[in-house]
């Protein structure tokens, strides 16, 4: 196929009269699609409903012999952190279970750092005169607006396609000021791709000029496949050990996406010493987690078995809906040259990278036909993208069929944006 840019005026017209009445007769059906957060679809809900009757006679009673319905209990069930130490790539003992949040984990342990400090500090963070990010891009927009509600500088750093540029990363975090990195490690939000064994080597054995810069290591996505062929990361925490920061990982998860989304359990993963850090505040926060919904999750997944069944049926419900958004972005917008898309072996997003100058555009067409996005720019810091060109497309909680239409709406706003676009070029520059 010729690509928009190669056709001539004629040709170029011909398709825009194609590509808006597509767009017209798509409209007019009046759909209203909703593709803008990853959420786990109800189907995927259902798979945990078993969860809400686990309950009666002594299953309150842990292994230890311990009451899960009374307080106490600070860093969780021992058996529940041994279930998931897979999870976390962590010991048990080095392991501490939550509640069901683990944004709230990554913003408990913000808060504390700036009004204490942590192991390797000088002072509070509060205290130093700028503090700022690492943040790669095509990032998670709710890690962003953690740094944005708190006055944290933030650091934008391109991704490889194996992660983060680590010759962007090891420049920055030479920089006292630089106290953290965000990243998604697996999978990664929105973009998919995985850390590659190197990055993470480099990540644990860099120079970095804060003595206690840490890496927010957010495994949202361990063990949500869309293949039979899992994809393995690197364990950071060995890793941070072996190069003699053994301090310098926080590690985080949930089960949001795998058991029930509001009512999981959330991880914080680290060396000894940042354990005894994180238990030492969160004692002055809470006298306990909610222990019974450890149990929930222990009796409902059994073992590492019982997890990997329960995810291959995730797998189940989500791999068609991934393959009906690639089926139709490839349909429309295959060998145009009006974006690239990835096709992610893991994960909740696809993202796309349209035209350059185009996403806000294809966010307003597909609004106006009835296509709910996620806002142009949330995947960069504070909502701006410089190329204004990266879209995260969200087909995990619409179904299957709302999902194929979806796609196929979106892949003709795409292809309206970009020849539009191009047409507005040649009127601008008279070529």
């Amino acid at each position: 196929m010729t690509t928009i840019a190669e056709r001539t005026d004629a040709d170029l017209a011909d398709l825009h009269g194609r590509a808006r009445a597509a767009y017209e007769a798509f409209k007019a059906r009046g759909l209203k699609l909703d593709m803008t957060r990853g959420k786990p679809s109800p189907e995927q809900l259902d798979l945990a409903s078993a969860m809400l009757g686990l309950h009666g006679n002594a299953d309150y009673v842990t292994q230890a012999g311990e009451d899960a319905r009374n307080y106490g209990g600070q860093q969780g069930v021992a058996e529940v952190r041994a279930l998931f130490t897979h999870l976390l790539d962590a010991p048990a003992d080095q392991i501490v279970v939550g509640d069901n949040s683990s944004l709230a984990l990554m913003h408990d342990t913000i808060v504390w750092a700036l009004l204490k400090g942590m192991p390797g500090s000088v002072q509070p963070w509060s205290r130093e005169s700028d503090i700022a990010f690492l943040c790669p891009v095509p990032g998670y927009d709710r890690h962003f607006a953690l740094c944005e509600a708190y006055g944290i500088r933030m650091i934008p750093v391109p991704m490889t396609g194996h992660g983060p540029d680590m010759d962007v990363v090891e420049r920055h975090a030479a920089d006292p000021a630089v106290k953290g990195m965000w990243c998604v490690p697996k999978y990664a939000n929105p973009s998919g791709e995985t850390y590659s064994d190197e990055t993470a080597r480099r990540l644990a054995t860099m120079k970095t000029g804060a003595p206690d810069f840490r890496l927010f290591w957010d495994n949202a996505y361990a063990v949500h496949h869309l293949t039979p062929d899992p994809v393995a990361i690197p364990d950071i925490l060995a890793l941070c050990a072996e190069a003699g920061h053994p301090d310098r990982a926080f590690i985080f998860a949930s089960t949001s996406k795998i058991t029930l989304a509001g009512a999981g359990l959330a991880f914080f993963a680290g060396s000894p010493e940042n354990v005894r850090w994180y238990l030492a505040r969160a004692g002055k926060r809470t006298i306990g987690p909610d222990k019974l919904n450890q149990l929930r999750h222990l009796r409902f997944l059994r073992d590492g078995a019982g997890l990997t069944a329960h995810m291959d049926a995730h797998r189940a419900l989500l791999t068609p809906k991934f393959a009906a958004v690639d089926a139709a972005l490839d349909r429309h917008l295959a060998g145009t040259g009006a974006a690239q898309w990835t096709k992610p072996k893991g994960g909740y997003f696809i993202t796309v990278a349209a035209r350059a100058g185009t996403a806000t555009e294809v966010v307003r067409l597909a609004k106006d036909a009835g296509i709910a996005l996620t806002p142009a720019g949330a995947t960069s810091p504070h909502g701006k993208d410089p190329e204004d060109s990266v879209l995260r497309l969200a087909p995990t909680y619409p179904s299957l069929t709302e999902v194929t239409a979806a796609g196929e709406g979106i892949a003709v706003c795409i292809l309206l944006a970009s020849v539009e676009a191009e047409t507005r070029m040649r009127v601008r520059t008279g070529t």
